[in-house]
């Protein structure tokens, strides 16, 4: 809930868009906080959701080169 309240908050303050971020395990959260603003908070001044898909490669010493889901969740309003 928290990314949730400061997705709200940025969106108060008068902003006419907002992007959410996120990788790995995160994605189900990441859709989780846009179906929670949309469903609870900001219904009516939604004007269109932009989905992007992607994929980063990470580099680790013990466990070598892997690849991370990544997602980018871009909302703009109404104004």
């Amino acid at each position: 809930m928290n990314y949730v309240m400061a997705c709200f908050t940025v969106i108060q303050s008068g902003m006419d868009s907002i992007v959410i971020k996120a990788r790995g395990r995160s994605i189900s959260k990441a859709v989780d906080v846009l179906e929670i603003l949309k469903n609870r908070f900001i219904k009516d001044k939604i004007k269109d959701v932009t989905l992007k898909t992607g994929t980063d490669q990470i580099e680790s010493d013990d466990r070598g080169t892997f690849n991370v889901s990544t997602i980018d969740i871009e909302i703009k309003l109404k104004k």
